[in-house]
């Protein structure tokens, strides 16, 4: 792969959805569908909306380790991210990636207590193309 940032990052763009995966508190990995990250900084930082009353803010709030996964069926390639999540709930944060009709799914808007943003920093990944996979840092 020539240019990781720009082959992976049209890959990330075009996916309408990622499957993020946290620790839980036996040490099994727990892997869940969510809405495309709102924001990203190359393929290095992620920023994804969630509800504060989720499982998945309760695991990463106990153990950061966390993985993301976009995948593009049509030509059946994809890549693994591996790094830590940050759980935020300042007004900074929410206010940074909310969007006009999240209500729908925080009623209380902005400010609503089971809205927060997970913040994902990636330290290397593997990009599978071609039937072909290789390892990359991040």
């Amino acid at each position: 792969m020539r240019d990781p940032v720009q082959t992976i990052g049209k890959l990330i763009d075009k996916a309408n959805m990622a499957i993020i995966s946290y620790v839980d508190d036996q040490g099994f990995p727990i892997s869940k569908a969510m809405l495309p990250p709102r924001e990203r900084e190359e393929i290095k930082v992620f920023w994804f909306t969630t509800n504060t009353s989720s499982n998945k803010v309760k695991f990463f709030k106990e153990n950061p380790k966390a993985s993301i996964y976009f995948v593009d069926k049509r030509f059946f390639r994809g890549v693994s991210l591996v790094g830590t999540v940050e759980v935020l709930e300042t007004a900074e944060a929410k206010e940074r990636i909310w969007r006009e009709g999240d209500t729908m799914y925080y009623p209380e808007g902005v400010t609503d207590p089971d809205y927060c943003v997970l913040r994902f920093t990636a330290e290397k990944g593997r990009y599978y193309s071609n039937f072909n996979s290789e390892d990359f840092k991040i």
